[in-house]
């Protein structure tokens, strides 16, 4: 199959423009749909053709299949590429695209579906061998004895989880049995409201994990790799603040083992394109939590340790290319953290969305900016508040902290609130410089400093 001439970019902000750079080096005509906030948007004014697809509100833009489908059709493009966010996980939106004669840039519909259900995601990392946290099998049974029965044999604390749940939602953490059918009750009620689906399951609640994840590329021909790994434990509200590769303190051969383990499993179920394991890591043991099967916000921290252009792989793959790496071409070198930068005050949280009347990128040795922000652009108040990501690269840790520590004195966005200062201030953290903290590591400083939690 010949690459593609034509794609169209179903996304926008900086993955819109990371999608079209992708293209525009492989030679791809780019098609922009956009909302009518995003008019002025850097990468509507860079593309081939843009397509207007609806109001500011996100629900009938950017989620808007039937548009996003006729863009594709009115401009001839070939092959749809999700980004990350809005329909990128959408069994039901690849499934479309496909009908529609177009190629998903993606995983099939059915892995989407496999893979975004928690327990048939579960039950399909176990078959292949990857291991996950001790828990039900399956979705909770009506009996409140068996569930009483299940949360014995997995030994308190536990949590509660929504099978189609995601972004923070539908889980809780329950630590005596007295709690346990109230909680396992709402969680129900949750799941049925949030995600339309009231299916819950239990898992081992572990106390101070760190969120470890494995980026994998796989073809339709069954090659499959891993590009190693990302340690992405400092989150606020189970939104990921900084990202670096590889994990601090983490045995290269227990990368090796876990890493293998996700490219067979990726062989198993037939999986293509680019796509994350995530894991919780605790006392020299991974359990598989779940997979995303697109690209990650984070995918430049890998870029920089390997020099695999992730988004460039997603498409040759979507086009019928065979995997053009094998495992042993893969070399890790040097460290890359990556900041994001959100359009928010940096210790309420609070969104601040507006006209940005000066910027100025960093730049310098290891320094690479994804944002697709100007001096002028107003910031939209519909959508994710991420302006920018700072990813700094090093050759070793040190070195790609001390670099983004000049990187983030240099940037300068005006006119708006930026969470800048909070970086700072995190990449002069002890325990940070130390390398290795917990997922609640972030949460508990915020609150040992009195700050509002937003």
């Amino acid at each position: 199959m010949a690459m593609f001439e034509k794609v169209l970019i179903a996304n926008r902000g900086e993955i819109a423009l990371r999608i079209q750079r992708a293209c525009r080096e492989l030679g791809i005509k780019t098609v922009v749909v956009y909302s009518e906030a995003d008019r002025e948007a850097k990468y509507v004014k860079l593309a081939d053709e843009s397509v207007c697809i609806g109001p500011p509100s996100s629900a009938l833009s950017y989620l808007n299949v039937p548009a996003i489908i006729s863009a594709a059709e009115v401009t001839d493009a070939q092959a749809i590429h999700p980004g990350y966010g809005f329909l990128s996980e959408n069994a039901d939106f690849a499934e479309r695209v496909e009908s529609s004669g177009f190629v998903f840039i993606g995983p099939k519909a059915e892995t989407i579906r496999l893979m975004g259900d928690k327990v048939s995601a579960k039950h399909a990392m176990k078959e292949a061998g990857v291991p996950c946290v001790p828990g039900s099998d399956g979705a909770l049974p009506d009996d409140p004895k068996e569930i009483i029965k299940t949360a014995r044999a997995v030994g308190y604390p536990v949590i509660i989880k929504a099978a189609g749940g995601g972004g923070g939602r539908g889980m809780r953490v329950v630590h005596t049995e007295a709690a346990l059918i109230n909680a396992v009750q709402l969680t129900r009620q949750e799941a049925g409201s949030f995600f339309g689906n009231p299916a819950v399951y239990m898992e081992k609640y572990l106390e101070n994990p760190r969120h470890v994840e494995i980026q994998v590329l796989a073809d339709e021909f069954k090659n499959a790799i891993y590009l190693g790994e990302r340690d992405c434990s400092m989150q606020r509200r189970h939104q990921k603040v900084i990202e670096e590769a590889p994990a601090p303190h983490i045995p290269a051969r227990l990368i090796t083992r876990i890493g293998e383990r996700c490219a067979e499993a990726c062989r198993k179920i037939g999986y293509r394109g680019a796509g994350t394991f995530e894991f919780l890591y605790e006392n020299g043991e991974f359990y598989f939590i779940e997979m995303n099967t697109r690209v990650q916000v984070e995918h430049p921290v890998t870029e920089m340790i390997t020099g695999v252009d992730i988004v460039q792989e997603q498409i040759r793959v979507a086009a019928g290319e065979k995997l053009r790496y094998r495992q042993k071409d893969i070399a890790f070198r040097g460290h890359a953290v990556e900041c994001r930068i959100n359009a928010e005050d940096p210790y309420t949280f609070v969104p601040s969305p507006g006209n940005i009347t000066f910027y100025h990128p960093p730049g310098g040795p290891g320094i690479r900016v994804d944002s697709h922000i100007y001096q002028g652009y107003k910031v939209p108040s519909h959508y994710d508040s991420m302006v920018a990501k700072v990813i700094a690269y090093g050759d070793t840790r040190e070195q790609a902290i001390r670099r983004m520590r000049i990187a983030l004195s240099e940037m300068s966005i005006q006119g708006i609130k930026t969470n800048v200062p909070l970086h700072q201030e995190l990449m002069m953290d002890a325990r940070f410089v130390e390398g290795g903290m917990s997922i609640h590591y972030l949460e508990q400083k915020l609150a040992d400093k009195g700050e509002v939690k937003g």
